[in-house]
């Protein structure tokens, strides 16, 4: 089908949904749960026929190996797509919420209402967990989605979506087009021209991918396009606790956008040789003079660096990093906070892995993304980033000539 057609479509499908009930949005986001946990194996096959191919594309230097790593879908990865679902389906509905009420004058009231973005489009790479994800924060929010998918997970992405639709078709009340899926490349270069139709585009993919977006529509753009994160072990920080978080931050998914890539340590640090050898026993590779500092390795490699102080530390995070995520490991509770204040960053920890940033551990059910916007939504976006609001005025024939000349006065009363 033409593109045009595609988001025409969506974006009458935005409309529909936009007034659709909490009760019903839940009754759908239930049925796909169900579903995907029904047609697991299936979904299986696709992913095991997907990484067979990909196999091929990183012998043949077309993907990376941290692409790949992304592209398996295991039993751990799909109970927690469905469970991100039914969480979701459990959240408040973020629309129509009262986010402010102001009596302008008497029988004279304004609310700001939160209401759906509209259509959101969304291209990513691998990850084909992305496909419920989004399709269910879409449905939960009111909006309409068109997604488009990498070459190295069609398969999965196809058979996710088969299942998703085929849930959906069950429930007589929900609008049709809401979600959509296109696959080529011409489908994209279509994407961002489409900004007569599309309000919102979320790329999900490496930096290469972002930049070329970014740099190719007038479409508004949320996301990250580096995952340069940073861990700086304070002189004061226990080494126990230093250990296991430094290890989780960069083993537990190497090629996460929220794994470590620096590690910066302070110089009056006593068990540095501890520190290190636990990231080496971990078969972590240890980088003291890195080609850049601002290089997201996605595999077991971290580079490090001592620094004089705190505020060296926030220094080298502010000129290199991307940010995404910074963590620092303390006792000290004012050199914490100096970091958590100073370091400009969408998530700043103290005394955790940075393994943290992220839309379902965050208790927002799943996430479209993270982003290091520094408008409308940023950090790992839910419910609440996929909205925005409208102001609506209920008057009783009021006039603004009557203000103007002194005739009536505003009083302003938050109700």
């Amino acid at each position: 089908m033409d593109f045009v057609k595609i988001a025409e479509g969506a974006k009458k499908a935005s409309l529909e949904i936009a007034d659709l009930s909490e009760e019903i949005k839940n009754k759908a986001l239930l049925n796909i749960a169900d579903k995907i946990e029904a047609e697991k194996e299936e979904i299986f096959t696709a992913n095991r026929q997907d990484l067979t191919e990909a196999e091929r594309l990183v012998e043949s230097g077309e993907i990376t190996k941290s692409t790949f790593n992304r592209l398996k879908l295991d039993e751990n990865k799909l109970r927690d797509m469905v469970r991100g679902i039914r969480d979701i389906a459990a959240l408040p509905d973020p629309v129509n919420k009262k986010l402010l009420v102001r009596e302008l004058d008497e029988n004279l009231t304004l609310y700001k209402i939160s209401c759906p973005i509209g259509v959101l489009g969304i291209i990513f790479e691998a990850r084909p967990d992305v496909i419920a994800q989004i399709s269910s924060l879409a449905i939960k929010s009111s909006n309409a989605v068109i997604l488009k998918g990498g070459r190295e997970s069609v398969n999965t992405n196809k058979k996710i979506m088969s299942v998703i639709l085929s849930a959906l078709d069950e429930i007589p009340e929900f609008p049709k087009n809401v979600l959509n899926q296109v696959f080529t490349r011409d489908d994209v270069g279509e994407m961002l021209k489409c900004d007569k139709y599309i309000n919102l585009i979320i790329p999900r993919g490496g930096n290469k991918l972002v930049k070329f977006i970014k740099e190719n529509t007038k479409i508004p753009v949320l996301g990250h396009a580096d995952g340069i994160c940073h861990i700086f072990v304070d002189k004061t920080a226990d080494l126990a606790m230093a250990q296991k978080v430094v290890v989780d931050a960069k083993t537990q998914y190497p090629s996460a956008c929220n794994s470590v890539e620096t590690l910066l340590v302070h110089k009056d640090f006593s068990y540095v040789k501890e520190l290190m050898a636990s990231l080496e026993l971990a078969e972590v590779k240890l980088i003291s003079n890195p080609d850049s500092w601002s290089f997201e390795y996605g595999d077991k490699i971290l580079a490090y660096k001592f620094v004089e102080n705190v505020d060296e530390a926030i220094e080298h995070i502010n000129t290199y990093g991307s940010g995404h995520t910074d963590a620092i490991i303390t006792a000290n509770k004012d050199n914490a906070e100096k970091f958590m204040n100073k370091v400009d960053s969408a998530g700043v920890y103290w005394n955790a892995s940075t393994r943290f940033a992220d839309g379902f551990r965050y208790g927002f059910g799943a996430e479209v993304g993270i982003s290091t916007n520094k408008t409308h939504a940023r950090g790992p976006v839910g419910l609440d980033g996929l909205t925005i609001y409208k102001y609506k005025l209920v008057g009783n024939g009021q006039i603004v000539g009557d203000y103007a000349s002194g005739l009536k006065e505003f009083h302003h009363k938050d109700l």
